[in-house]
């Protein structure tokens, strides 16, 4: 059954996700509550300016909180009474996992656990939550499909994502709470994150600084185009999953449940080596890359590569905004922004 939730409590609604699906539900007459804490894991003169962009909306309201805090979390709940959550707000990172988890187990375990709690508690019609491709891990069989087990991540970062999916499932069988879990591929496009390949590689280039090039080039990813990602988002949103009675213990499929829980990638489904997109950075920019070539990082993976048969079937829609398009947008936005001629 398809609804169309008005209020939705957006977390993570300053960083780059939530910031375009919180401007989308916005363009479309909805209600946002937004929640974000403006961590500087990046700069966050970015978050405030997205943040900017979404206080000219009437129907936009923000509150600067760590999901952590579980007593402002609840009063959000109590005062708005959402009818949908995506949960977007989250340590991101795979690098920084490593030199920071405990940032990793109070934002993505501890802060998510009081979503559900929210969730639970307060009759929410759907909760969406970002996962990610992370959680493939060590993964080999390409395409990464959602029916494939995922029990050996690389990363905190990845076993975080992997833990929320479980902690999903759980308040999906015990209270009955729709869940669905999005594994995002690679998301790339304006007002980005700095921390992200494409944002590195542009600024190093405009810079003339090298680029790091790990695993000496020999990387494949599937970027996905942050519209393409929101398009996703939102059909999803409003079609809340149900349980499948179909669905056999004997044999489980990870993506799906008897309980009202699915699990959906968002990828390209086009995955690119990283000398061509590199390659296509400097058509966009008119000017050549310095290339410095670095083994691969610990956490890290060579390849990501989404099948989004599921999300097809089940949407009818897939990404498909071709990586040359897409860079030139996201070039576009990054001359606008800091000025350049």
């Amino acid at each position: 059954m398809k609804n169309v939730y008005q209020t939705v409590l957006v977390t993570g609604a300053a960083g780059f996700i939530g910031f375009h699906l919180s401007r989308r539900l916005l363009e479309e007459g909805r209600r946002v509550v937004g929640l974000d804490n403006l961590n500087p894991y990046y700069d966050p003169r970015l978050k405030k300016d997205r943040l900017a962009v979404l206080q000219e909306y009437d129907d936009f309201t923000f509150y600067k909180a760590d999901m952590e805090d579980r007593d402002l979390v609840e009063s959000i709940f109590s005062q708005h009474r959402p009818e949908a959550v995506v949960n977007l707000a989250a340590q991101a990172g795979v690098r920084y996992s490593l030199q920071n988890p405990r940032a990793y187990i109070d934002a993505n375990i501890v802060g998510f656990l009081n979503i559900l709690e929210g969730c639970r508690h307060f009759g929410v019609g759907h909760l969406v939550f970002a996962s990610s491709s992370s959680v493939y891990g060590a993964n080999k069989k390409m395409p990464f499909s959602v029916h494939h087990n995922v029990d050996h991540p690389v990363s905190l970062y990845a076993a975080t994502k992997k833990a929320n999916e479980l902690m999903a499932h759980t308040y999906s069988h015990l209270y009955a709470v729709p869940c669905t879990g999005l594994r995002f591929f690679t998301v790339y496009g304006p007002w980005g994150r700095p921390d992200m390949a494409l944002f590195l590689f542009v600024k190093a280039i405009v810079e003339r600084r090298p680029i790091q090039v790990f695993n000496h080039g020999k990387m494949r990813r599937d970027f996905t185009y942050i519209e393409d990602i929101i398009e996703g988002v939102v059909r999803v949103l409003d079609s809340p999953p149900k349980g499948d009675d179909s669905w056999d213990g004997a044999a489980p499929d990870p993506a799906f449940s008897y309980a009202p829980y699915r699990l959906f990638n968002i990828g390209n489904n086009k995955p690119v080596e990283l000398m061509d997109f590199i390659s296509e950075i400097e058509k966009a920019l008119d000017r050549k890359a310095k290339l410095e070539f670095l083994d691969m990082q610990p956490g890290d993976v060579p390849e990501t590569y989404a099948d989004v048969s599921d999300l097809m079937n089940s949407f009818g829609f897939r990404p498909d905004t071709p990586l040359e398009k897409g860079i030139r947008e996201f070039v576009r936005w990054y001359g606008e922004y800091y000025g350049l001629e």
